[in-house]
């Protein structure tokens, strides 16, 4: 595994983390303790050391797991990455709870479900501008900041990949940005990543296998199940980005090389791109992700020694 500095933090966090979006059950797959536990014990084994999750991944679901490993480790070994900004109700059905009376209620909640008194970084999730531009926001945070249960602020950009948020950043003292990016999305390349690198924000990929399609796994005319959350893509937006894979696969991803480590790989290659944040179904999913840190190379501006 290799390290890097996470932008202005001191944070010294592995180039590949872990995603957890599919421990709240939206992925097609219900997660027991025991499974959550082989996977966070196999992520250490290889070195990874962040945990992104967040409120929304079933109703702290995700967090909840995850705080229930936790309880019985070294909280110390690990950077716990959370998100504020969402309200869970059901299957893929979420509404925006932005306010600071909100936002605090939801800091509570997931530091009870993480069985931890503080966040490594607490992360905006995927809000708007007229959100995002609330004093009354930012200044509740600092005061949790203050009062240590927060040790960063960061910020999950939506799609539309808000400039003004990431310039605001300084402003509000958000450390982080996370953006979705992937060889099939490379838009954080325009205007995203300069303005990272300019204010020296640490970048968390995610996305990075753009929902499992640059695994290599699906061939055009693949159907997802009902319960996928891929499945709410429509057939003709899928077959698209399906062939597309197939393209990339003969012509960019050298023989021998499986195609989902050469994606991540992909990704770190960016000056910009701190970290990367795939998902995973299970233990062996999590040691081929983290094998693609053997693809990445030693002279990154931001790589650093080993935390541990």
């Amino acid at each position: 595994m290799k390290y890097r500095k996470l932008g202005r933090t001191n944070l010294d966090v592995s180039v590949i983390g872990l995603g957890t979006w599919q421990f709240g059950g939206e992925w097609g797959k219900v997660y027991s303790q025991s499974e959550v536990n082989g996977i966070l014990d196999t992520a250490k084994s290889v070195g990874i050391n962040l945990i992104d999750t967040a409120e929304c991944y079933g109703d702290h679901l995700s967090e909840a797991l995850i705080g229930e490993y936790l309880r019985n480790g070294k909280r110390e070994d690990w950077v716990i990455a959370t998100k504020f900004g969402h309200k869970f109700h059901s299957h893929l059905n979420r509404t925006d709870q932005y306010s600071a009376g909100d936002v605090q209620q939801q800091l509570e909640d997931s530091l009870r479900a993480l069985q931890t008194d503080y966040l490594d970084l607490y992360q905006f999730h995927s809000g708007p501008d007229e959100a995002f531009d609330s004093d009354e926001l930012w200044t509740m945070l600092d005061k949790q900041v203050q009062a240590g249960k927060i040790r960063h602020l960061g910020l999950s950009l939506n799609k539309k990949n808000s400039l003004h948020q990431v310039n605001s950043s300084p402003q509000i003292n958000a450390s982080t940005i996370q953006v979705v990016y992937n060889r099939l999305e490379q838009q954080p390349e325009e205007g995203v990543f300069p303005a990272c690198i300019r204010h020296n924000l640490g970048v968390l990929a995610r996305v990075p296998l753009a929902s499992g399609y640059l695994s290599g796994k699906y061939k055009p005319g693949a159907i997802f199940p009902d319960n996928d959350v891929r499945k709410s893509h429509n057939q003709e937006e899928t077959s698209s980005r399906l062939r597309q894979v197939q393209e990339i696969q003969q012509n960019e991803v050298p023989d021998g090389i499986d195609m989902a480590r050469w994606a991540l790989a992909w990704c770190l290659k960016h000056d910009a791109v701190t970290c990367v944040i795939p998902g995973c179904k299970d233990e062996a999913q999590v040691r081929a992700n983290a094998a693609a840190a053997e693809l990445v190379a030693e002279e990154h501006p931001l790589t650093v020694k080993a935390p541990f």
